[in-house]
């Protein structure tokens, strides 16, 4: 049985963001992020998969492994999958999953990472990514900060969207929660040597758009600032990498 007009409509629906939010589903697509998605137990409303998916030495476990978990998986051909993908080269297995609940109410106790205002994509899901593998409790991805599940978030996640506790907030919910907690810090090049600080307990680093940083309220707010020192002739990081150096500088001195 091949893919309804009504699913494959709903699938290009969901690459705008109001419609994801809408519909509270996103894109999984891509062997790793699919796998990923699988081992994490992430419910799935149905599967597509194409020929194309058998190329990979992990396509056929992968299509074992949906069949294992009962995901209903639709056949379709290489040239309809392409015109459901989002990616120039398409692994021809994609997943519409439901999205997480978003409760901003209720912030994870612990370290938390957040996104003031990053627009790109891939670093979006760079420091996702980061966040997962340097034991961070969640990330807040604030207003004015690209959809963390778009399929290019998502993808450059490499499957720590399924592990790490992603929340979508506006500042003015998540304010009083923070200023209660512990230092809150933000990225930027006028602050201190990050590896002079060694927070202990809770807190929070912001991490701002790749052109302003953080927003005036935010660094109102900050009890400090951070930065990556750079003795050499680059004038700048991009916002994925500096996020996951001071990620990896901060845990690391706070587990002293």
């Amino acid at each position: 049985m091949g893919l309804s007009r009504e699913r494959g409509l709903l699938i290009q629906r969901l690459r705008r963001r109001r419609t994801r939010e809408r519909e509270g589903l996103f894109l999984v697509e891509g062997i790793r992020s699919v796998d990923e998605a699988l081992a994490a137990g992430v419910p799935v409303r149905f599967a597509v998969v194409s020929p194309r998916v058998r190329e990979f030495a992990a396509g056929d476990p992968l299509r074992e492994r949906l069949a294992q978990a009962g995901v209903e998986t639709v056949e379709v051909t290489d040239t309809e999958f392409a015109a459901l993908a989002d990616t120039g080269a398409p692994q021809g297995v994609l997943l519409v999953c439901p999205e997480p609940t978003n409760d901003p109410g209720h912030l994870p106790a612990g370290r938390l990472l957040i996104l003031d205002g990053v627009q790109d994509p891939g670093n979006v899901g760079t420091l996702i990514r980061a966040a997962a593998a340097f034991g961070v409790a969640g990330v807040i991805a604030l207003d004015g900060t690209v959809d963390p599940y778009s399929t290019k978030a998502v993808r450059a996640a490499a499957g720590a969207v399924f592990r790490t506790r992603v929340i979508m907030a506006s500042w003015d919910e998540v304010e009083g929660t923070l200023r209660a907690r512990g230092p809150l810090l933000i990225a930027d090049m006028d602050g201190s040597d990050v590896a002079l600080l060694a927070p202990r307990g809770e807190w929070a680093l912001v991490v701002g758009s790749e052109g302003a940083g953080p927003r005036a309220s935010v660094r109102d707010a900050a009890s400090g600032a951070v930065k990556v020192p750079m003795p050499g002739s680059a004038e700048s990081l991009n916002a994925g990498v500096a996020g996951a150096i001071l990620l990896y500088v901060l845990t690391r001195e706070s587990d002293l």
